[in-house]
C-alpha cells in the first residue's frame, strides 16, 4: 500500500484545513471568522464536513482512510446513526462505510451542557474498485466532525479537480443535511451531482442567522454560482424582528456583492414547515415527546405578535421576495426562489417532516431534484 500525505489539493469543499495532533481537521469557516463567535452550536456545525471530500485520480483497487470522528450523543434521545463515508468512482456511488470508534460529545439538551470524551481513530477500507485509471472521491460524513489522519492506496494517486463551475451555497440545518442518510444524499449534494457542478456547502445547522462573518466568508470564497437559503433559523431562534431583518438581509447581500459583483446569486426562501408558517419562534424541543425517546420540535411564540414585527416563515417569504424585487432593478444577476416550490404544504402531507422541522432522505431527494430542475435549467438563474 502507498501512503500519501493528505494535503489541501486532495480535499475539496473545505474553506480551511487545521493541523491537529491527529492530522487535518476540515473547517467550513476560516479562523478569523471562528474567532468572532463563541456559539457552541455553530462551532460544532462548521467543523462537521458537509460537502467535504477527498478527490484523486488513480488506478488503485484498494483505498484505506484513517480518520478520527467525533460522535454526538444527546441525553434522552435515540442514538444517532453512525456517520457515513461515501465512496464515488467516476461520479457514481460505489460503496459506503462507517467508523464506529472515535471521540464522543455528550449533550444534555435540557441544560446545554456538553461533555467531551477523547477517543481513537479508526479505518475504513474500500476494496475491489474497478481496475484502471479512474476518479475516486471519499465524501466525509456530513454530520460528524472528522479529522483526517492517513490515506493509503495500492497504486499512486494524483489530486483531481473537475474544472467545473463552483456552486457556493449557504443555509440552515436543512442545507447542512439534517436527517439525510449519507453525505451525497443531502439535497444540495444531490442537486450538485445532477447538475455537474462542484459544491461548497456552507449550510450550518441552527446558524443561518445573517451573521456578518458568514457573509464575508461567502464574499471571499471563489465561486461561479452562489445561493443563500434564509428564514427558518431566524424564526426558530426568535433572533430579530422585521425592522432588523430587512436591513440585515440587505447588508448580507451587499457584503457578498463586494466580492462577487456579477456572479449569479439566488436567494431561496424557506421550505414549508407547519409549526412556523404563521407562528413565531422561539422553537423548542417537545419535552413530552423527548421523554418517550422521540425528537420533535414545536413553536412557542404567539401568532398575534406578528403585528409587532415578530417573524414567521410566511412573513419572511414575502419580505425576501420584496427585497430581491427591489434590488433586482439594478442587479439583473440576483434572483429569488420561493422555498414552497421545493417543498410545499401538499408535499408535507405526502412526505411529512419527521420531527416537524427537518426533511427525511426522500424529501432531501425531492428538494434536490426540484432545485436542480429550476436553478440549473436552460434559462434558470444558474443555467449554463
Amino acid at each position: 500500500m502507498h501512503s500519501t500525505p493528505i494535503t489541501a489539493d486532495l480535499v475539496n469543499g473545505a474553506v480551511e484545513l487545521e493541523r491537529t495532533a491527529q492530522g487535518l481537521l476540515p473547517h467550513r469557516l476560516p479562523a478569523w471568522a471562528r474567532a468572532q463567535f463563541l456559539d457552541a452550536q455553530l462551532s460544532g456545525a462548521e467543523r462537521q464536513p458537509a460537502g467535504v471530500r477527498l478527490a484523486f485520480r488513480s488506478a488503485a483497487t484498494t483505498v484505506e482512510l484513517d480518520a478520527l470522528p467525533t460522535k454526538r450523543v444527546y441525553i434522552g434521545a435515540p442514538p444517532r446513526p453512525e456517520g457515513v463515508y461515501d465512496l464515488l468512482v467516476d461520479g457514481k456511488l460505489a460503496a459506503q462505510a462507517s467508523i464506529p470508534s472515535g471521540s464522543t460529545e455528550t449533550i444534555d439538551m435540557a441544560t446545554g451542557q456538553v461533555t467531551f470524551e477523547p477517543g481513537e481513530p479508526g479505518t475504513i477500507r474500500f476494496a475491489g474498485l474497478p481496475a484502471g485509471p479512474k476518479t475516486v472521491e471519499i465524501w466525509l460524513p456530513h454530520n460528524e466532525i472528522t479529522e483526517l489522519v492517513a490515506l493509503r492506496t495500492d497504486a499512486p494517486i494524483e489530486p483531481f479537480t473537475s474544472g467545473g463551475r463552483v456552486w457556493l451555497h449557504h443555509g440552515s440545518s436543512i442545507s447542512h443535511g439534517s436527517n439525510a442518510e449519507h453525505p451525497t444524499g443531502t439535497w444540495d449534494a444531490l442537486a450538485a451531482t445532477l447538475s455537474g457542478v462542484e459544491l461548497i456547502n456552507l449550510g450550518f445547522s441552527g446558524s443561518a442567522l445573517l451573521d456578518p462573518f458568514t457573509a464575508r466568508t461567502l464574499r471571499d470564497t471563489p465561486a461561479d454560482l452562489i445561493s443563500v437559503k434564509l428564514g427558518i433559523n431566524i424564526v426558530n431562534a426568535d433572533l430579530m424582528r422585521l425592522r432588523g431583518f430587512t436591513p440585515a438581509v440587505h447588508g448580507f447581500l451587499d457584503t457578498i456583492r463586494e466580492g462577487h459583483p456579477d456572479t449569479p446569486l439566488l436567494v431561496v426562501g424557506p421550505i414549508y414547515c407547519g409549526i412556523h408558517e404563521d407562528t413565531p419562534g422561539p422553537g423548542a424541543f417537545d419535552v413530552e415527546a423527548l421523554g418517550e425517546g422521540i425528537v420533535r420540535f414545536h413553536a412557542t411564540g404567539d401568532p398575534d405578535e406578528t403585528r409587532a414585527g415578530k417573524l414567521t416563515l410566511s412573513v419572511i417569504r414575502e419580505e425576501l421576495a420584496a427585497i430581491v424585487a427591489r434590488r433586482g432593478v439594478e442587479d439583473p444577476n440576483l434572483h429569488y426562489l420561493d422555498g414552497l416550490r421545493l417543498y410545499g404544504e401538499a408535499d408535507s402531507q405526502e412526505l411529512p417532516l419527521p420531527d416537524e422541522l427537518h426533511p427525511d432522505a426522500a424529501t432531501h431527494r425531492r428538494i434536490g431534484e426540484r432545485f436542480a430542475a429550476y436553478a440549473f435549467a436552460a434559462g434558470g438563474p444558474f443555467g449554463a
